[in-house]
């Protein structure tokens, strides 16, 4: 049974099908949550509480091993995924780019709702993933199954 969902932002291709899941915690940042207008018990408001991950001044902590990072841009309240498992890192980036090649290229998503926040936090996901052996999974790439089950680290 799902009993916890990440959503990294509001636009319905993510967050389309979540009346599906009442019985699962939803965890997405505050101003999303208000965007969608989502409240009830299993909505839970992220405030990125929990201080600096690497090279991310702030993050929220949904477990061990989980973190939940700030990353506006493409929208507001946008926001990144990592699991940290031996000694790796996935990270689902929420749209940042929609494509490993355009990370690599250092390309933005077509869409944003701020373009300077969304080059900084390019800038900022970059720089994790330089710094740390990542595995991107891109949520709009089939790129990412192959990342995910060959355990490829992105390289920049």
């Amino acid at each position: 049974m799902i009993t916890k969902i990440l959503l990294t932002h509001k636009h319905p291709d993510h967050s389309g099908e979540l009346r599906s899941f009442s019985h699962a915690k939803i965890y997405l940042s505050a101003i999303e949550a208000d965007t969608l207008k989502l409240s009830g018990d299993n909505i839970v408001k992220v405030s990125f509480k929990d201080g600096p991950f690497h090279n991310f001044a702030e993050s929220e902590k949904i477990t061990d091993d989980i973190y939940f990072l700030p990353a506006s841009g493409h929208t507001k309240g946008n926001s990144i995924v990592v699991v940290e498992k031996a000694g790796l890192f996935y990270m689902i980036h929420g749209d940042i780019t929609y494509t490993d090649i355009a990370l690599r290229e250092n390309r933005l998503s077509i869409v944003f709702e701020d373009l300077e926040a969304a080059a900084q936090t390019l800038e900022k996901v970059r720089t994790f993933v330089k710094n740390n052996p990542t595995i991107c999974l891109s949520t709009h790439t089939p790129e990412a199954v192959v990342n995910l089950e060959q355990k490829r680290i992105m390289k920049l």
